[in-house]
């Protein structure tokens, strides 16, 4: 494996056709390239219980996505969008402060207090989470949450051209969302309805979850060439107790882990380097990780230059992965969060982990 890499070396060019705008008429019925044990075969995502093995354990990420993006103007009538990053305090009594990214010709100064499209009002306190800090922090005139239900709008990424619809409210959302606060989706869990799930649990594959609230940070492009000056952003998570103990009877049974999407491995990994008290994560996974818990990853294609390419690459290989994508290319899969989804085995000691399907 190229031990330096840098930002370039994770580019890859997409013809824009590929960049699924809409979901799959069934959740289910996307394409699936299996990756695994460092072979490519091309696949449907019907056919995962069979690639699967009973005593594996599937991990999802719980989390929901709110409808985080509100739109409303300043004083002088320009206009403005805030994207909710954070609930910092929801109830009143704790000020119903949060942190956001503000789109706006020309920012407001603290003490600013917008209108927003439905009657309530953000007041600008400053930036956050320090003087400097990438967000701004806003008192709204009443609950975030309700706030959000009400007034908001699906947070599509950037590269669905699309205002949000009912159905982007209800398929930008998985089946089991429990936990509200992401503002974007675990997209590898997108594919899961509810007789893929029984399907599973009759091969006899266990489940287990975590909470990782996905952050618009997801889509922010890496600045710096080398991938090592790159910051990355923090989520919170929490990987709960039950979990920990599904998986440790999971290894102790000889099953693999099996995390669905790369935010679930970011929790996972997280948890097991960290440890226990660890709930806010900024884990910067390259090349040369060394993984802890996931045995098998199955995930979405990404974004060129992304930190999530980054990822995959240190999970399945560099070269691999560089590949997978150029036959998902070739073969016309569909990208990005409404897109296909791709199966991998974790690269350890020179070769991807044998795989036993």
């Amino acid at each position: 494996m190229k031990k330096n890499f840098s930002l370039s070396d994770f580019d890859f060019t997409l013809p824009d056709e590929l960049i699924a705008q809409h979901p799959a008429a069934e959740r289910s019925a996307s394409r699936l390239l299996d990756g695994r044990g460092g072979t490519t075969a091309d696949r449907r995502f019907a056919d995962l219980p069979g690639l699967l093995l009973p005593g594996d354990l599937l991990v999802f990420n719980d989390t929901k996505v709110v409808k985080a993006r509100l739109f409303g103007q300043k004083a002088s009538g320009g206009k403005l969008e805030l994207l909710i990053e954070r609930v910092l305090s929801p109830h009143a009594d704790a000020g119903h402060e949060v942190a956001a990214h503000m789109k706006v010709s020309k920012k407001p100064l603290p003490g600013a207090v917008l209108q927003m499209e439905g009657g309530f009002t953000a007041t600008l306190l400053g930036r956050w989470p320090e003087a400097h800090g990438p967000l701004y922090r806003f008192r709204l005139s009443s609950d975030p949450y309700a706030l959000m239900a009400q007034f908001g709008h699906v947070p599509l990424p950037p590269y669905i051209n699309h205002t949000d619809s009912a159905d982007d409210e209800q398929r930008y959302q998985t089946v089991f969302a429990k936990n509200p606060g992401a503002v974007a989706a675990p997209t590898a869990a997108l594919h899961f309805d509810k007789a893929m799930l029984d399907k599973l649990e009759a091969h006899g594959i266990a489940r287990a979850s975590v909470t990782l609230h996905v952050g618009a940070g997801t889509f922010q492009p890496v600045k710096a060439e080398q991938i090592a000056d790159h910051v990355m952003h923090f989520e919170r998570f929490e990987v709960p107790p039950a979990t920990h103990e599904a998986i440790a009877a999971c290894k102790a049974r000889g099953g693999r882990v099996v995390a669905v999407g790369t935010t679930t491995v970011r929790a996972l990994e997280s948890a097991a380097r960290f440890g226990p008290a660890c709930d806010d994560t900024n884990i910067f996974i390259t090349p040369g990780f060394e993984f802890q818990v996931v045995d098998v990853l199955l995930t979405n294609f990404h974004l060129p230059k992304s930190t999530l390419m980054m990822l995959v690459s240190a999970f399945s290989g560099y070269e691999h992965i560089m590949a997978l994508y150029r036959h998902a290319i070739e073969q016309r899969y569909r990208f990005f969060s409404y897109g296909d989804a791709m199966l991998l085995d974790r690269y350890i000691t020179g070769k991807a982990l044998e795989s036993s399907t």
